[in-house]
């Protein structure tokens, strides 16, 4: 049988199974797809064969082709993943994957605007009053304000939105309850009187003008337009701002469980990567406002 129809089967897998993001599940196949190709594996046979050896070749090949080291553990997993349900599945024995290890990554600290950034007038100029511009503010203030995925944001229905609270779909389909503000509701329902005068209707919060929902690429394009416009950061996407929002609420004193569950996270560690941002914070203000904190001339 040829290997290429148990991706087929792989991919069902992990979307019905694992509950896999479409994102995520892309990446997955593309990964799996780009290992077989390397390997010329075209038959069963030839998948039951497969040895360490050859996935550490493949792992020297991406890495001399300039991958970096965090894009290689990410399709290590992908294979870790993929030969584990072989073997779940009895098609292999045992995993060649046991003794395959992963390239060392630096920890890179989340990129995040400044609280003066997101304050900055420059902001009230950048949108116009029309559908697409109400559409677009309230897009980046909902990223800002509520640390949502730019996923989660996609798929928002109209009905998940109340004058206190937004439902999201999270990853594994996993639904969590997230407050809202004020300032933030009087914007959606400014938005939604728009689309209703434009006679725009949908299941969902944020469309296009011809009514259709939003789609992954031109959310990050309008993103790093609008964040581009006020911050000097390289990178300027809906991810960047999920990260300011995080930050900012630990600078502001909410605390890591409560941070954990606004974010959807499965484990704490995932939102500890953030108490690095809040500590270089907490260590300026101690250097300013310290007596004996700061460096004397």
């Amino acid at each position: 049988m040829n290997s290429r129809n148990f991706v087929v089967d792989f991919e069902k897998y992990v979307t019905i199974e694992k509950r896999f993001s479409g994102h995520t599940v892309v990446a997955y196949i593309k990964d799996v797809t780009q290992f077989l190709e390397y390997a010329n594996i075209l038959t069963l046979s030839e998948l039951k064969e497969v040895e360490h050896q050859l996935i550490r070749g493949w792992i020297v090949e991406l890495v001399e082709a300039g991958v970096s080291n965090r894009s290689v553990n990410r399709k290590l997993s992908t294979l870790r993943t993929f030969f584990n349900w072989l073997q779940k599945q009895l098609i292999i024995e045992k995993s060649p994957m046991h003794k395959v290890q992963a390239p060392k990554q630096e920890k890179k600290l989340p990129t995040f605007a400044k609280q003066s950034e997101m304050n900055s007038p420059k902001w009230d100029h950048l949108f116009s009053n029309d559908f697409e511009g109400q559409r677009d503010r309230l897009m980046v203030e909902l990223f800002y304000q509520t640390g949502i995925r730019l996923s989660e944001l996609i798929e928002l229905k109209r009905k998940d939105v109340t004058s206190q609270t937004i439902k999201v779909l999270g990853k594994r389909n996993k639904e969590r309850i997230i407050p809202i503000g004020k300032e933030l509701h009087a914007l959606i329902e400014r938005y939604l009187e728009v689309s209703h005068r434009n006679e725009i209707q949908s299941e969902h919060l944020f469309t296009l003008f011809n009514g259709k929902k939003l789609y992954p690429k031109f959310v990050y394009r309008k993103i790093n337009q609008y964040l581009g416009s006020v911050t000097n950061l390289d990178k300027n996407s809906p991810h960047v701002l999920r990260h300011t929002f995080a930050t900012h609420m630990l600078n502001n004193g909410a605390g890591l469980e409560t941070l954990k569950e606004l974010l959807g996270h499965a484990n704490l560690s995932a939102t500890q990567v953030y108490t690095h941002n809040s500590f270089a914070q907490l260590n300026t203000i101690y250097s300013q406002a310290h007596p004996r904190g700061h460096k004397k001339d």
